[in-house]
């Protein structure tokens, strides 16, 4: 055997051997659990609809601006907070702990809902 083929294998080995290792670490065993999708607050007419919601923990809740101006969520204790959303854009909060969750348009403060989150 010459020893140009003799690298050639041992580089493909080596490639190869790379190639299996990147994918033992990108397994998704290795991944967080991925949050339990929710309901979805529509932001219209100046109204959170629906105003309260029930989730269990680790329960992602997404908000959709309806509206043809801009709002925001913003919870009452700062535990979430959306960036100015306008007409069709989305914000997802997961929520991790039990507890109720009041929220409120900054723009708009008159604007308020909640979000009622149980032990799983």
């Amino acid at each position: 055997m010459s020893k140009t083929m003799f690298r050639a294998g041992a580089l493909a080995l080596a490639l190869a051997g790379c190639a299996l290792t990147a994918a033992a670490i990108t397994t998704p065993a290795a991944a967080a659990a991925p949050a339990a999708a929710g309901p979805t607050v529509n932001i219209d007419n100046f109204v959170f609809g629906p105003a309260a919601v029930t989730v269990t923990v680790g329960t992602t809740v997404t908000w959709v601006n309806r509206d043809d101006i801009p709002h925001t969520v913003v919870a009452d204790d700062k535990s979430f907070k959306s960036k100015v959303l306008d007409t069709d854009e989305k914000f997802s909060f997961t929520f991790t702990k039990p507890g109720e969750f009041g929220y409120f348009c900054s723009l708009h403060p008159h604007m308020t809902g909640k979000v009622i989150v149980k032990a799983a």
